[in-house]
């Protein structure tokens, strides 16, 4: 398998998942607060919905960068997604 090269992507990336990392904080504060169950589950389907699209961000960064066969993505995809 290969690894990001694109820096700039990488960098877009790694914020995205310390938004998400910031979200899940959140939710462990409405949880310990004692927040509503309706509140704390939105907010959970927001970063499971954010998370995805930071694997997609992923994907779709290997897929630009052109080293790996299209069957081996679809096999990522499958497995993964």
């Amino acid at each position: 398998m290969t690894s990001l090269t694109d820096e700039t992507r990488k960098k877009a990336l790694v914020m995205r998942l310390k938004r998400i990392e910031g979200q899940l904080r959140g939710i462990q504060n409405l949880i310990e607060s004692g927040s509503d169950c309706e509140a704390v589950a939105q907010q959970m389907s927001a970063s499971r919905k954010a998370l995805d699209k930071a694997f997609f961000t992923l994907v779709g960064c290997v897929i630009a960068q052109g080293e790996i066969e299209g069957d081996d993505i679809a096999t990522m995809l499958a497995k993964f997604a």
